[in-house]
């Protein structure tokens, strides 16, 4: 975040964006570039403990409620350490949308145990996003960020390469993962504007993944019935992931009517 505080800016100010949800921001709260969103007219919450993970919301339409995680969210303690808390997921009333920021653990590979550490994670917070329509069926809620997971064949650039390869991000379980908030009444609310194949929103640095189209669709938008009655339009930036300095993700832009 810090090291590309100028594009955030110069996109915010090109976008004109009323609500950004930002994952990895890789700081803790007391490097977090507030002034940068505060001088261009936005509130901000950040939750962000180490050089790791991180994640933020920015709003200029109020922000209410900040929650840092959400109920009983797994902790994870890799080769028998003492199990933290990490900086996944942050959420904040704004406009009277109920908006989450999340970046969902890297499964890394498929015996790792973060991909067990990634599955309890969106079972858990599947449970609560579930419970929340159950409790109000018309709140307007957006579960939004990086969801490291290429939900259909087409969200890879080439599906037979990561099934021979035994990679990540395409796995039944967690693939299943995914489904599971389509279940509770989620709707993935940017795909319908953005049809694919080969409509991605991450490609690695390595590799001139980028120049050669050989991307990933793992960043999402899903949206409560009553949000998703308000999508008017939606698109994913790939000019952003352009030029020196670029995230390897790209900005996923939803419009409400």
């Amino acid at each position: 975040m810090r090291a590309r505080a100028d594009r955030v800016e110069a996109w915010l100010d090109r976008s004109d964006v009323d609500v950004l949800a930002i994952q990895e921001t890789k700081c803790k709260d007391e490097n977090f570039p507030w002034e940068l969103f505060e001088a261009n007219g936005y509130d901000v919450a950040h939750f962000g403990l180490s050089q790791w993970n991180g994640v933020a919301i920015a709003s200029r339409v109020g922000m209410k409620d900040v929650e840092r995680t959400f109920e009983d969210q797994p902790v994870f303690g890799k080769g028998g350490k003492d199990p933290i808390q990490e900086a996944r997921a942050i959420a904040a009333t704004c406009g009277g949308v109920r908006i989450w920021s999340l970046y969902v653990p890297n499964g890394r590979s498929l015996e790792d145990e973060h991909m067990s550490y990634k599955l309890a994670w969106l079972r858990q917070l599947n449970e609560h996003a579930q419970s929340w329509l159950n409790e109000d069926p018309k709140a307007q809620i957006a579960l939004m960020g990086d969801f490291n997971i290429a939900p259909q064949d087409e969200d890879v650039w080439d599906i037979d390469f990561f099934r021979e390869q035994g990679l990540t991000h395409v796995s039944a379980p967690e693939r299943e993962a995914f489904q599971g908030f389509l279940d509770s009444g989620y709707t993935e609310v940017v795909r319908p504007h953005t049809p694919g194949p080969g409509v991605y929103t991450y490609w690695d640095y390595t590799k001139l993944r980028f120049p050669k189209k050989e991307g990933m669709r793992i960043d999402f938008v899903l949206g409560s019935p009553a949000l998703t009655e308000r999508v008017s339009s939606a698109s994913i930036d790939r000019e952003e992931r352009k030029g020196k300095g670029a995230s390897d993700h790209a900005p996923v832009l939803v419009d409400l009517g």
